[in-house]
């Protein structure tokens, strides 16, 4: 068995062969004809299930509406991304212009995750935030148009030395691309074109972390769906025009980044916030959020050399690794992206905001709610990864060359990934409580312990259990993690656990444990159809998936922790409005 078998365009996510051979051929006006469809499900979902969610928060859901607008948004982007790798394979293939754009793409994406959008953001809302209910709109706009200013004057020069210097970038960066060879060039020119999106992502982030500031959520997380559209479009149009298709997906990489640009100043000017480009000031506040940001980078490379490490140790075991990891992962990231990004990005802004009031109640009921939101979403999405994994992995890829062998082995590194979920996604309230009080250090030392505690173990598990060791030890981890952001906010009056939040925890822990019961008992005796044909395969995953949704909605209601009368506020209220 190769490893490039499962990467391979025919069998890139093979459960959905039929739509992605009809995609490989289709005009563009096809492939978004399936967009209305695909935004109006997760409207659905998140818009009209989510408010349920929050029955009995006493901030008139702002939270909650803050989560839902994210967590659909990125819904959306999720799969339109899913879109889009799939149209990427078939034109590209994996030969060497797929080499040299992923370089292309994963270098400026690199920069833009540690800095931009990692340590930046964490550092400025807290402090934007603060200043905006301390001192005013306009003593915060002014912090954010010299931060603007800021920005531009290192960074413009800095990706104008990296485009000069991408030969020795790439020669540093990708070894394996021999000079003179056409990866090397290749990635060279693509690289040249994309890296600009560091700039562009930069100022976008500094815009949208101010939009969010003023609760202003939609504009900065449709920003991906920009990205998304903008490379399906570059595909389509730009690829017969340009030297390859890479190439066209170079541009319309640089494309998307000037599009998210405009159109969040676009907004920003629409909301009548000012961000203007004057001289920089080096001063106290700039100084603070360097300050900030040191520790906020050594966190966030931290966790994406871990991620690197993970590969190579899965690159030391039988062929098929690799890719065991990467299909179970592409699960896993549903509820941590959904969930975890949603909570991240809605609570930050608002929890700086009451803390920097000294609103100790108010800061300690959004802590709470929040947490009581990702535990009775991600609770059950663990439970069901867990306990469903078989089904899930064989009705969704075990098609083709992809056997029954290779979906057992991908279902126990999703359940190893599973056990994680929860407190993964719990960990983005505690991290954001931390960076809420302009503590960017504490969550950096945990982010440390955990990463070596990671790699440690993987080395151990791989031992006894294969690359499912190496999903077990990033489960395991993720409880580490949670036992130690609690032990590092307990005795804070902000973010302790408050008597709502004990009351509910057992309840939701035990609707989950119900809904286990069920779905163990429904894929029992569903088992055989997992071996027929895809319809039978996606028939009883879909009896499956709803079995346990249903199951769950009763027992959280039976228990208590939604009550029957807050959902009857809660449709009172969208007739009222």
């Amino acid at each position: 068995m190769h490893i490039n078998r499962y990467i391979s365009p025919d069998c890139f996510y093979l459960s959905f062969s039929n739509f992605i051979s009809h995609l490989s051929k289709c005009q563009p006006d096809h492939v978004f004809k399936f967009l209305p469809i695909l935004w109006f499900c997760i409207k659905k979902l998140i818009f009209h299930v989510a408010p349920l969610i929050s029955l009995g928060i006493t901030n008139p859901m702002k939270l909650l509406k803050a989560m839902a607008t994210v967590g659909g948004l990125t819904g959306l982007s999720r799969i339109l991304g899913f879109i889009r790798d799939v149209l990427t394979a078939v034109i590209l293939g994996a030969g060497p212009i797929a080499d040299a754009f992923i370089v292309a793409l994963k270098l400026p994406n690199l920069f833009r995750r540690v800095t931009a959008e990692g340590a930046f953001s964490v550092s400025f809302v807290p402090m934007y935030s603060a200043k905006l209910a301390k001192d005013g709109q306009e003593e915060a706009d002014k912090f954010a148009s010299n931060s603007f200013a800021v920005m531009t004057v290192i960074l413009a020069p800095f990706t104008i030395l990296a485009i000069m210097a991408m030969p020795w970038i790439i020669h540093l960066l990708a070894p394996g691309f021999e000079e003179g060879s056409e990866r090397y060039t290749l990635a060279v020119e693509m690289t040249r074109v994309t890296f600009p999106y560091l700039l562009l992502i930069s100022l976008s982030a500094l815009m949208g972390g101010v939009l969010n500031a003023h609760d202003k959520f939609v504009p900065f997380a449709a920003a991906p769906i920009v990205f998304n559209l903008a490379l399906i479009a570059a595909l389509y149009f730009l690829e017969p025009m340009m030297k390859t298709g890479g190439h066209a997906l170079s541009w319309g990489l640089f494309g998307a980044g000037v599009l998210q640009f405009v159109g969040l100043l676009a907004c920003v000017k629409m909301y009548r916030i000012r961000i203007d480009f004057k001289m920089p000031k080096f001063n106290a506040d700039i100084k603070k959020l360097f300050k900030l940001m040191v520790p906020g980078i050594i966190g966030a490379g931290v966790v994406h050399i871990n991620l690197f490490v993970d590969i190579i140790i899965a690159s030391t075991l039988p062929e098929g690794s690799i890719s065991y990891l990467y299909y179970a992962d592409r699960l896993n990231q549903l509820p941590l992206g959904m969930v975890g990004i949603a909570v991240g990005t809605a609570l930050l802004p608002m929890l700086s905001r009451t803390m920097a009031g000294e609103q100790a109640e108010e800061a300690k009921n959004l802590f709470n709610r929040a947490l009581e939101i990702c535990l009775i979403l991600a609770l059950p999405a663990a439970v069901a990864m867990l306990i469903a994994a078989g089904p899930l992995i064989k009705a969704l890829f075990q098609y083709g060359n992809f056997g029954a062998e290779d979906a057992q082995i991908t279902a126990y590194v999703l359940m190893g990934y599973a056990l994680g979920v929860a407190p993964y996604v719990c960990g983005k309230v505690f991290s954001t409580a931390y960076y809420a009080q302009h503590d960017t250090v504490t969550p950096v030392k945990i982010a440390v312990a955990c990463a070596l505690t990671n790699i440690a173990l993987a080395l151990v598990l791989i031992q006894f259990m294969g690359a499912a060791g190496i999903a077990l030890s990033t489960g395991v981890c993720g409880w580490l993690q949670f036992a130690l952001f609690i032990r590092g906010l307990k005795s804070n009056d902000k973010t302790g656990f408050d008597a709502r939040f004990k009351h509910n925890l057992p309840r939701i822990v035990f609707a989950s444990c119900i809904m286990a019961a069920v779905l163990a008992t429904v894929a029992h005796y569903s088992s055989g159809y997992y071996d027929g044909s895809k319809i039978e395969k996606i028939v009883a995953l879909s009896v499956l998936v709803a079995s346990g949704l249903a199951t769950y909605s009763l027992a959280i209601l039976g228990t208590g922790a939604i009550k029957i009368q807050d959902i009857k506020k809660v449709f009172a209220r969208k007739k009222a409005s």
